[in-house]
């Protein structure tokens, strides 16, 4: 038997690589390899730029506008050969960072070939560790996935969710608490629910940091000062960095902190935890058939049993949180260690970001269509109300409570009268109504209680869902 290993082009081990690699795809420019080191390229170009055209080394010129542009076009015109150039420079290397550097020097003699401009090349990864580029380069990588990728897929799915809320937000059905019947709300609000713990955890993702440095081996600019005493260099670091788009970091070791990873993954973890509870919530919903599956879509829901139209949206969206807010968790975890000043932990931690968010993309897709294929299912969720009338016991109790505080007699232990007429035994609506007649209330209010279902026992669930903005 052959080695599928053997097989042009190779197979994908990972499913996001294989099978889900449509769903997931844009992650590609932002968080893959070639991605990495196209960011690389992007980090040391501008550090060069940056260093000439601030003078900061003197005696070194200008790059002209016409240098600048086409230097930035190598991070633009990064494609295939140039990845396949820089695996083979890496061969030699045996260090990504350095092949980069040699990378670009060889387009930097291009761009300038005269003999007078042989030395600017010395000035790319001028002064920096591994780490100065690989810092930057990462936080512009989650920033561009997070930003451009994730956010929009996430906050489509919570709109989507806001926009069913708000369409149901008058359907009223059967509450269970513990698996069992409770007080009516309407399905609407209970959507509306996990919306908004949706929308605060995008807007806490909304308002991350990202988080950069560039000061040398050790976070203390060592090298700059001995090659440069008369600069500012905290001053060069702080411009450089926010001119990424970054947030500068001013006290660090060798390596940026990790921090804002940490604090974003645990925010994009807990999003994904509010999703788990969406499609398990709605995966129950569908198996009682206050939700019906839209039919007629190609789909197989049994390979056994004609009739069934399996929740594989929710359920595959389950697991895929479960793979990825275990990936984030440990990326938060470990990120945020590091021995002394260095250790290489955080480089094979930060190559699975991709795969992280990979599954939490994943997830949302397949929500976002589960949640696009479902009709409600009203007539269901009368039956079950008109099903359970002892749950208006607790109206009653509560109006006889009013009563009992205000000095009207006659309402004592309503608590207790109810539990009577109620727990372990089903009642229907002339049992209920005859129970209200006989408890001397007020004319109003006896009326106000008769006239109760359950489908009008909804408070201000309606109105509630406003709350989604």
């Amino acid at each position: 038997m052959g080695s599928l290993a053997d097989v042009t082009p190779p197979i994908a081990l990972g499913a996001l690589d294989g099978r889900y690699r449509g769903a997931v795809a844009p992650l590609v420019d932002h968080l893959s390899e070639p991605a990495l080191n196209r960011q690389r390229i992007h980090v040391e170009i501008e550090w060069l730029i940056h260093l000439t055209s601030n003078e900061v080394v003197p005696g070194v010129r200008r790059l002209t506008g016409d240098e600048q542009a086409r230097l930035r076009q190598v991070v633009d015109d990064f494609g295939p050969d140039e990845i396949a150039e820089l695996a083979e420079t890496e061969k030699v290397t045996q260090h990504d960072v350095k092949a980069v550097e040699y990378f670009l020097k060889k387009r930097l003699a291009e761009i300038a070939p005269a003999h007078d401009d042989t030395g600017l090349a010395e000035l790319i990864h001028f002064c920096c560790t591994s780490e100065d580029i690989n810092n930057l380069s990462y936080a512009l990588m989650v920033q561009g996935a997070v930003e451009d990728v994730w956010l929009p897929r996430a906050t489509a799915l919570v709109e989507a969710l806001s926009t069913m809320a708000s369409d149901l937000r008058d359907v009223p059905l059967l509450s269970h608490t513990h698996g069992q019947p409770a007080t009516p709300s309407t399905l609407g609000k209970e959507l509306a629910v996990l919306a908004w713990r949706l929308q605060r955890q995008l807007r806490r993702v909304e308002d991350a940091e990202f988080l950069g440095k560039l000061n040398g081996a050790t976070g203390t600019y060592g090298a700059h000062v001995a090659a440069v005493p008369e600069a500012d260099w905290e001053e060069i670091s702080e411009t450089f960095v926010e001119g990424l788009g970054l947030t500068w970091n001013p006290l660090t070791t060798q390596i940026e902190s990790h921090d804002w990873q940490a604090e974003l993954y645990a925010d994009i973890a807990r999003f994904n935890r509010v999703l788990h509870n969406m499609c398990t919530d709605v995966w129950t919903y569908i198996s009682m058939g206050y939700f019906a599956q839209v039919r007629g879509q190609g789909t197989v829901g049994s390979s056994t049993m004609p009739h069934k139209v399996n929740p594989i949206r929710f359920e595959n969206a389950e697991a895929n949180l479960e793979v990825s807010n275990a990936l984030l968790d440990v990326l938060a975890s470990t990120l945020v260690q590091s021995r002394l000043q260095r250790d290489l932990t955080d480089s094979s931690m930060q190559r699975n970001i991709g795969v992280a968010l990979g599954h939490s993309l994943l997830a949302i897709d397949n929500a976002t269509r589960g949640l696009a294929g479902l009709d409600a299912v009203p007539e269901a969720m009368a039956r079950d109300l008109d099903a359970n009338w002892e749950v208006l016991g607790e109206p009653i109790q509560s109006a006889m409570r009013a009563l009992g505080a205000q000095g009207v007699p006659g309402m004592e232990e309503p608590y207790e009268r109810l539990k009577e007429l109620t727990r372990g035994r089903r009642i229907g609506q002339p049992e209920l109504v005859e129970f209200v007649r006989g408890l001397g209330l007020p004319a109003e209010v006896e009326e106000r209680l008769a006239a109760m279902t359950p489908a009008t026992y909804v408070g201000l669930a309606p109105r509630l869902v406003d709350h989604l903005g």
